[in-house]
């Protein structure tokens, strides 16, 4: 949309209860923010319709599925403007959960998820190094994810 959005306080906040929990109802969220479900619902369609929120997803604890390996692999790319050609290969990895285009020694940084090691070779040795455009990889394995949080958008840390 080419009109820019003014977000009030109860977008933020709604925005803030909804990132915690997404299945929260509108008649609880209203309860809560004190305002109608209505409210809550024409504030919902409205942040989806500019793209602010881009659906909902479903929190997955991937270790209890059998996905045991995390990594993430800073990739080097031959020439920074073959970047839209190996991020629509990239893309075709399933095993890739996300992509970032970089600034400093990366080109790219991809999270890589996993059943085991095994599969981890297989992404890295011969999925992406077949990709052309990939001069070379560096790989971070995650032993642990201590925490993952939602940015507080009601508040952020410079007006601390």
């Amino acid at each position: 949309m080419a009109s820019k959005l003014n977000l009030d306080k109860l977008d933020l906040q709604l925005i803030t209860e909804m990132m915690q929990d997404a299945q929260v109802s509108y008649a609880d969220l209203g309860k809560k923010l004190f305002v109608s479900a209505g409210t809550i619902h024409v504030r919902i369609k409205k942040l989806q319709e500019h793209g602010i929120v881009k659906g909902t997803r479903l929190n997955v604890d991937m270790k209890k599925l059998g996905y045991d390996v995390t990594a993430f692999v800073g990739i080097y790319l031959e020439k920074s403007s073959m970047y839209d050609a190996v991020a629509k290969e990239l893309q075709r990895i399933p095993e890739i959960v996300r992509l970032n285009y970089t600034t400093g020694n990366y080109s790219m940084f991809i999270e890589v998820v996993c059943r085991d090691m095994n599969q981890l070779r297989y992404v890295l040795h011969d999925a992406l190094q077949k990709i052309k455009g990939i001069e070379r990889t560096e790989t971070f394995i995650s032993l642990d994810e201590s925490f993952s949080r939602a940015v507080n958008v009601l508040k952020t840390a410079s007006e601390s």
